[in-house]
């Protein structure tokens, strides 16, 4: 597809399914043909068997093997699996919605997500679902900035793609650690709290090469090739093994005595206890030793717990243990 400006659209190539709405009669449209659609056309979006059409006017049009329209668009990417649009909500904001492209657009999206929405830190607020940076066969992410589609680097070699609530973890071949999107939560491993739009390396991982990673809500945790184990990020419910504030609440309690009594009955005086040290956000990578000098071999995270399975075929898990309601057993 190729745009003259001011906005005149023109398509050729293989249109077997009606997927260059210039004349669309042919298989091959041999020569460039104006792109017809319910206005003046914007974006272009094509993949083997259709087309979207996103109109100056917001409407989304889709042709060839997939048909139908939708208003309030700004944005789409069109593959054959799946079709991700950019729609106006209430007032300024937009939401991401991923449809099948046979849906005709009728009915509900696969999901549907409000990127500009900060995402609750209570547990069961990780069900809803996140942002997904990743465009499936395309080597591409969604950006909420134009354009949609934002290409990985092409020195990004990607072996493995880790999704969290806000973030995205990239190892690449070299074994290299990426990370960006959201930071509040100290989940991107660069010693800030800062959001990242684009893959940046850790730099504290530099040459150290890595052979697994995953990622939680907003916890990260990576092991290298020696079997050492790195971890970072939010760390609310002890899921990165460290220090949490419950915990050393709870100890300051535990350890607590009665002040007892002098011989004239005055109470004793005790010198008052500094507060036990706690970590809520973990912004860069903390090596992390198991028990025994065991080495790691895989990872998995939860929301808010990680699991490790070690060299010798330990599992050792941690984070946060939901609480039964009262009055249930088992």
């Amino acid at each position: 597809m190729a745009e003259e400006r001011p906005g005149a659209w023109f398509g050729f190539g293989f249109c077997g399914f009606g997927q260059d709405p210039g004349s669309g009669r042919e298989h091959q449209v041999l020569s460039p043909e104006p792109l017809r659609a319910g206005g003046d056309i914007c974006h272009v979006s094509a993949s083997w068997s259709y087309t979207a059409l996103v109109t100056r006017g917001g409407r989304v049009e889709l042709s060839g093997s997939a048909s139908g329209a939708a208003d309030g668009c700004r944005d789409a990417w069109a593959s054959e699996g799946l079709l991700v649009l950019l729609r106006d909500r209430s007032g300024s904001r937009a939401e991401l919605q991923a449809w099948p492209p046979g849906s005709g657009l009728r009915g509900e999206p696969l999901w549907a997500q409000d990127p500009e929405a900060e995402e609750g830190d209570e547990p069961g607020a990780e069900g809803r679902t996140g942002l997904l940076p990743l465009l499936p066969g395309s080597r591409a992410y969604v950006s909420l900035q134009p354009p949609l589609r934002r290409a990985l680097a092409p020195e990004l070699r990607a072996r493995r793609l880790e999704l969290g609530i806000e973030h995205a973890l990239l190892l690449d071949a070299a074994g290299q650690v990426f990370s960006w999107g959201g930071g509040r939560h100290g989940q991107l491993g660069h010693g800030t709290l800062e959001a990242e739009p684009e893959p940046r390396p850790l730099e504290a991982l530099q040459g150290l090469p890595m052979s697994q990673l995953a990622a939680g809500g907003w916890h990260s945790v990576c092991v290298s090739e020696t079997g050492d184990i790195y971890i970072w990020g939010w760390n609310e419910s002890g899921q990165l093994a460290l220090p949490t504030r419950s915990l050393a609440e709870g100890k300051r309690t535990d350890t607590g005595e009665d002040e007892g009594l002098n011989e004239d009955g005055s109470k004793v005086e005790r010198a008052a206890e500094a507060p036990a040290p706690f970590i809520a956000i973990q912004p860069f990578p903390a090596l992390l030793d198991l028990p025994l000098g065991s080495e790691a071999v895989g990872v998995s995270c939860g929301s808010r717990h990680t699991a490790v399975v070690t060299r010798t075929g330990e599992l050792y898990t941690w984070g946060w243990v939901p609480r039964s309601p009262v009055g249930t057993t088992g």
